[in-house]
């Protein structure tokens, strides 16, 4: 395995450096003259906070850009390659894995998937995507900066996996073991806060301020952007949805509450839907959402109306979402988002049962990075977690 270069903590000095990094980031290409307007600094503290990233190789120097009168300036570009950042989704039944720049750009991705592993097993899975992702890593200055894990359960403010019913983890410290093994900075988020941060960024959501991502796996959660922020609840574990009752008497969830909406709605529901349906897979293979798709894609109208079923709940639950919180976008995501041919017309109906005041400047749609939103949310986190640094008073 290639040596992982590790970054100075200090690099990145708090206070007007930081404000004017992201400025650099958020506008590239940009002149110093349009820094000093954007920021309110003066010119003389713009060029030298300048000079300090171009010394660092966190911005670049290009060439002059257009005049306005007089001499043409010189544009900075940030310098994305700068380092890089490892994102992973760990879901039920699979590990995805991206390598991305500082601007969250895909250089290489990784996916396994697995069925009934132990902790120890799909930490050893873990382990083989994060190090094959560092060895396609290209050579840079600062080289991987942060690691960043989603994981389907609750994760405390410092971290630890408190609980994630559907992989059977209790009190799991990954971040500790993470750390200790790649020695950079690893985060640890609730998968559905992660999607919902990727979906703000990169996806769906980049223009809105409430927000509420629905990731639809194995399980389900939700990550809820409310007035531009992530709201996380008094103690971190906000966004637990999936395991809102919706049926009194319903058959018992592993969370050990009975009628949990993912016991209805999910891609485990899907399958056993489809299962009690005496469906198959073509060729012999096992029953999976991929199978369903392509049999659903083929005509299949068994199929279909298994999909439409889990849309009326997934419908349901939206509703109840849409009442509570009054957002102006639900983004379905995660792997049912592949499904969303057959899932939309059903979601969509049950929507028209949320309180017509809700209705108004409401859309659903589903997730435009599908599967990868988590990932490249826990990506953003590991880079934004080494280049933000609090910013000071001016």
């Amino acid at each position: 395995m290639k040596m992982i270069q590790t970054y100075n903590q200090h690099v990145v000095k708090k206070g007007n450096k930081s404000l004017v990094l992201q400025t650099i980031q958020e506008f590239t290409p940009i002149s110093r003259a349009d820094i000093a307007n954007k920021t309110g600094l003066n010119k003389g503290t713009v060029s030298s906070q300048v000079s300090e990233l171009l010394k660092e190789n966190l911005i670049l120097e290009s060439g002059p850009g257009v005049s306005s009168g007089g001499r043409r300036p010189v544009m900075l570009l940030f310098n994305q390659v700068a380092g890089y950042s490892i994102g992973v989704d760990i879901g039920v039944n699979y590990i995805l894995g991206i390598l991305t720049d500082l601007q969250g750009n895909i250089c290489q991705e990784q996916q396994v998937q697995f069925h009934d592993l132990n902790y120890e097993e799909i930490k050893l899975k873990l382990f083989s995507i994060v190090e094959s992702l560092i060895n396609s890593m290209p050579k840079s200055p600062y080289g991987l900066v942060g690691i960043g894990i989603g994981v389907p359960g609750t994760v405390s403010t410092d971290g630890e996996i408190l609980l994630a019913p559907n992989l059977n983890w209790k009190n799991i410290n990954l971040k500790e073991t993470m750390e200790e093994k790649y020695k950079v900075p690893v985060q640890i988020e609730n998968e559905a806060n992660a999607g919902a941060c990727g979906e703000k960024k990169f996806g769906a959501g980049k223009d809105l301020t409430n927000i509420i991502y629905v990731s639809v796996g194995i399980g389900i959660g939700t990550g809820l952007i409310l007035n531009g922020e992530l709201f996380k609840g008094n103690n971190g574990f906000s966004g637990e949805l999936g395991h809102m009752t919706i049926e009194a008497d319903g058959p018992e969830c592993r969370c050990g509450n009975k009628g949990c909406w993912e016991l209805y709605a999910s891609e485990k529901a899907l399958i056993q839907s489809a299962e009690q349906d005496g469906i198959q897979a073509e060729n012999g293979r096992k029953l999976s959402l991929e199978a369903l798709n392509e049999l659903a894609e083929n005509g299949d109208a068994k199929v279909i109306k298994v999909f439409e079923g889990i849309g009326e709940y997934l419908g349901t639950g939206i509703t109840n979402i849409i009442n509570i919180f009054n957002p102006e976008q639900v983004i379905i995501g995660n792997r049912l988002a592949s499904s969303s041919k057959w899932l939309e017309e059903p979601i969509i109906k049950k929507q028209h049962h949320s309180l017509f005041t809700h209705q108004k400047d409401l859309s659903i749609t589903f997730s435009q990075l599908s599967t990868h939103a988590a990932a490249l949310g826990m990506a953003a986190y590991a880079s934004e977690n080494f280049l933000t640094i609090d910013i000071q008073e001016v």
